[in-house]
């Protein structure tokens, strides 16, 4: 319910990256969560940019958070990313590890993951540093507006990459319909969008905080899409089997889309 909804004031004054990274992404005792749901992302990734060869010269990642997880096969793929999100916070500590400095989370197991997939377990270092190089700028992101980087006015990109964001951003589905037309603004036609839902989740801890999701069912994402202007080339779907005391979602869902090219 709308009443439920987490507002943006109260993402940018209880949002806390470590606590986050920490029960989502981290493969060893202080996780929550079944990692295969990260596996997959992972894999659903690698497939879209390394097998099935969508790439180009700029990758717009909407949506980043602290994460960058999401960007490890894309650097293979695309000249630029540019990394975006809604809080200071999460902003703050992606620049942490971009930078490389002190501190900052260690996503090192994730990367050697992305490294086997693509056939090279050795060359976590190099993935690394590549990625570094890749992302140019982290920006301000909001996707309720209808130019979701205001103010910046930025050329349209060869690719839009979203995970797990929207879901988050959007009180109900009249707005997030809104949203995906948002974003597609900033995509070429032809252009590619990657789309990763969280599926049937109401809500999502991080510590003790407790944040609201939109639900979504496949139909929903999918319809959403097609809605916004795209040929819908692969959906996948995998569910979810960890502890319902972190969140109620039941599984992902992976949309692999292409935007109309202007008649």
């Amino acid at each position: 319910m709308d009443s439920d909804f987490t507002e943006k004031d109260t993402y940018e004054q209880r949002f806390v990256p470590k606590d986050y990274l920490e029960m989502y992404y981290s493969f060893g005792p202080r996780s929550c969560v079944d990692n295969d749901l990260l596996v997959f992302r992972l894999k659903i990734l690698h497939k879209a940019f390394i097998l099935d060869g969508i790439n180009g010269d700029t990758l717009i990642d909407i949506g980043s958070g602290p994460t960058i997880y999401q960007l490890l096969s894309a650097c293979e793929s695309f000249k630029e990313i540019i990394a975006t999100d809604y809080t200071e916070q999460a902003c703050q500590e992606l620049h942490k590890w971009l930078k490389n400095e002190p501190g900052a989370f260690d996503w090192s197991p994730v990367v050697k993951r992305v490294c086997e997939l693509e056939g090279d377990r050795e060359k976590s270092a190099d993935k690394e540093e590549k990625l570094r190089k890749t992302v140019k700028r982290v920006l301000k992101c909001d996707v309720t507006q209808p130019n979701p980087l205001a103010p910046e006015s930025l050329p349209q990109a060869d690719c839009l990459l979203s995970t797990l964001c929207l879901e988050a951003a959007c009180k109900d589905l009249a707005t997030y319909h809104s949203a995906i037309k948002n974003i597609t603004s900033l995509l070429k036609p032809g252009g590619h969008l990657v789309l990763l839902a969280v599926l049937e989740e109401t809500y999502y801890m991080i510590g003790q905080c407790q944040f609201s999701c939109l639900y979504l069912e496949q139909e929903m994402i999918v319809e959403a899409v097609r809605e916004a202007g795209y040929e819908v080339k692969c959906v996948e779907v995998i569910l979810n089997q960890h502890s319902r005391t972190v969140t109620d979602a039941k599984g992902v869902c992976a949309v692999i889309a292409q935007k109309h090219r202007e008649k």
